[in-house]
C-alpha cells in the first residue's frame, strides 16, 4: 500500500554564500511550494497569536527561510503562534524570507537600517562566518544558567547535527530543521526493468550498473544536483565515501581545505562518466530544484535529495518508492545540512533571553519529533526518537527512518570561514568540469589554490 501520510559591514561577507545554499540544497523555485508561504507574518492569531499578548509585551522578530516544498512556512508560523499562546508577555512575529539567501540578505538589510531581527535560522555551516562577523552570539552563557537542564538539552541533540554549532569550542547555533542526503528511487520503474524494489544500489558500480539498466529514452536512471549551492552538498558525500582516511573537505576548524586529492578527483571523475562515458544522468548542470518534480514526473529513476523533501514526495508520488543510504565506495557516508537557530548580537538582554527561550520551546522533544513528521527533515534530539509520534511515523512510513540510521555515518558539508568564496570557488570549478573546460584534475587544483589564497587571512 502506497504510504500517503560592526555588524553591518561584516554581514555582506555571508550575503553571497547564501546565494549558493543547498539544503542546505540550492535555491529557486521549490520554496513556490512551501504551502503558499509568501506572508510576512506581523501578527494575527493564525500568524503568531499576537492577538493575545498583553499591551506590554515584548515584540521578536524571527526571520526564517523555506528551503523545500511543502507546507514547512505555515508550519513554523503555527509553533510561533503555540509560544506566543503560552506567552503572552512575548509576541515572536514570524518573517518567511524565502530561502537561506533570501534571508541573509534580509539580515544584512536590517542590520544596516538598526534593526537585526532578534533571533533567525540560517544554515549551519555559516556558523564560522556568523562569529566572525559577530552577527551571531554564542549561547554557552545562557546554557550554562539553565544548570544541569542546559547541559542535557545539549546532550539530548545528535552529535552528527551538533557538530555544526561550535566554533572555537562554544556553542553558536542550535539544530532545527536538519536534514541529510538520502538516495529516493523508484520502485516501479524498479520491477519495470527486472531490479529488485526491495534492494537499491550499495556501492557506486550498482549505481552505474541500475542506471544502465533504468536509463532509457523516456527517463534517466540517476539525478544528482550540479548547480552552484548544490554541488558543494553532493560532493561532499562523494568524497567522504572515498575518503582514504574519512576526511572531509576541509579540516575541521574551517581553516583550510582539502579539495584537489587523489580521492576527491576520483570522485569528481565518477560524476562526469555518469554523464558522459554512462549517460545515464542528464548532462550539463543539473538543478537542484528540478530533481524532486523529475522524480515524481518519471523522468529519473533514482536521485539524490534531501529529507526534507519527504512529505513533499510521499505526498504526491503516483508509484511506491524507497529510500536508501547514500551507496558507497570505500566507506559509506553522507553529508548533514540544513538550518540551525541563531540569536543576533547586540540586542538587549531581555531579547536575547526571549530569543532563548522561543529556541527551546521551537526545539522541545514532542514538538522537534512533529516537526520531522510534518516535514520530512530528521528529528533533531534523541529523545524524539522515543516518541509514540516518532515510532508511529516510522512504522506508517519507513521511508523516513532511513535518514536517522545514516546519520552516524554522515559528515558537516563543506564548512569553512568565508564560505561564500569558498562555495563560490569550488562549485564554479565543478561546473567548469561538468561543461567540459577543464579536467577534474585541473578544476580541483584550481579550487584549491584559489580557496588557500582565500583563506590566508584566517591562518
Amino acid at each position: 500500500m502506497r504510504k500517503k501520510l560592526a555588524l553591518a559591514a561584516a554581514a555582506g561577507l555571508v550575503v553571497s554564500a547564501m546565494a549558493l545554499s543547498a539544503c542546505s540544497g540550492g535555491t529557486g523555485s521549490s520554496e513556490s511550494a512551501a504551502g503558499g508561504a509568501s506572508s510576512q507574518a506581523a501578527g494575527g492569531e493564525e500568524a503568531g497569536g499576537a492577538e493575545e499578548a498583553s499591551d506590554d509585551a515584548l515584540h521578536l522578530t524571527f526571520y526564517y527561510p523555506v528551503n523545500v516544498g511543502g507546507s514547512a512556512a505555515a508550519l513554523i508560523e503555527q509553533i510561533c503562534a503555540d509560544f506566543n499562546a503560552e506567552n503572552p508577555d512575548i509576541v515572536v512575529e514570524p518573517v518567511y524570507t524565502g530561502n537561506y539567501d533570501d534571508t541573509v540578505t534580509k539580515i544584512q538589510t536590517a542590520i544596516q537600517g538598526g534593526t537585526p531581527p532578534d533571533v533567525f535560522v540560517s544554515l549551519a555551516t555559516q556558523r564560522f562566518t556568523m562569529a566572525s562577523t559577530g552577527m551571531a552570539m554564542p549561547l554557552d552563557d545562557l546554557i550554562a544558567a539553565d544548570g544541569e537542564e542546559g547541559q542535557a538539552y545539549i546532550d539530548d541533540f545528535l552529535d552528527g547535527f551538533m557538530l555544526d554549532s561550535y566554533v572555537d569550542g562554544q556553542i553558536y547555533s542550535i539544530p532545527f530543521q536538519r536534514s541529510t542526503m538520502v538516495l529516493f528511487y523508484n520502485k516501479d520503474a524498479f520491477e519495470e526493468v527486472g531490479l529488485d524494489p526491495e534492494d537499491p544500489p550499495e556501492t557506486w558500480e550498482e549505481v552505474v550498473e541500475y542506471g544502465q539498466k533504468l536509463t532509457n529514452e523516456n527517463r534517466y536512471g540517476v539525478g544528482l544536483a550540479l548547480n552552484s549551492g548544490s554541488a558543494q552538498w553532493a560532493f561532499t558525500g562523494f568524497c567522504l565515501q572515498n575518503s582514504a582516511n574519512g576526511e572531509n573537505l576541509m579540516t575541521e576548524d574551517g581553516k583550510q581545505v582539502l579539495f584537489d586529492t587523489p580521492e576527491n578527483v576520483e570522485a569528481l571523475q565518477f560524476w562526469l562518466d555518469l554523464q558522459n562515458k554512462y549517460q545515464i544522468m542528464a548532462p550539463g548542470i543539473v538543478q537542484w530544484t528540478d530533481l524532486p518534480t523529475q522524480f515524481l514526473a518519471g523522468e529519473v529513476a533514482m536521485i539524490y535529495h534531501t529529507t526534507g523533501n519527504m512529505a513533499n514526495i510521499n505526498d504526491n508520488a503516483e508509484f511506491e518508492f524507497g529510500t536508501a543510504f547514500l551507496p558507497g565506495h570505500k566507506r559509506v557516508a553522507a553529508p548533514t545540512g540544513g538550518g540551525n537557530f541563531y540569536i543576533s548580537s547586540g540586542i538587549s538582554e531581555e531579547r536575547v533571553q526571549a530569543a532563548w527561550k522561543f529556541i527551546k520551546f521551537a526545539t522541545e522533544t514532542e514538538r522537534a519529533a512533529q516537526w520531522s513528521l510534518d516535514t520530512g527533515y530528521v528529528a533533531t534530539r534523541e529523545s524524539c526518537f522515543e516518541t509514540d509520534l516518532i515510532k508511529n511515523y516510522y512504522e506508517e512510513l519507513p521511508q523516513a527512518k532511513v535518514a536517522y540510521d545514516q546519520i552516524p555515518y554522515s559528515g558537516p558539508e563543506l564548512t569553512t570561514y568565508n564560505a561564500a568564496e569558498i562555495w563560490r570557488v569550488l562549485n564554479d570549478n565543478i561546473q567548469a568540469a561538468v561543461v567540459g573546460d577543464a579536467t577534474p584534475q585541473e578544476a580541483l587544483t584550481a579550487a584549491q589554490e584559489q580557496a588557500t589564497e582565500i583563506l590566508a587571512e584566517y591562518q
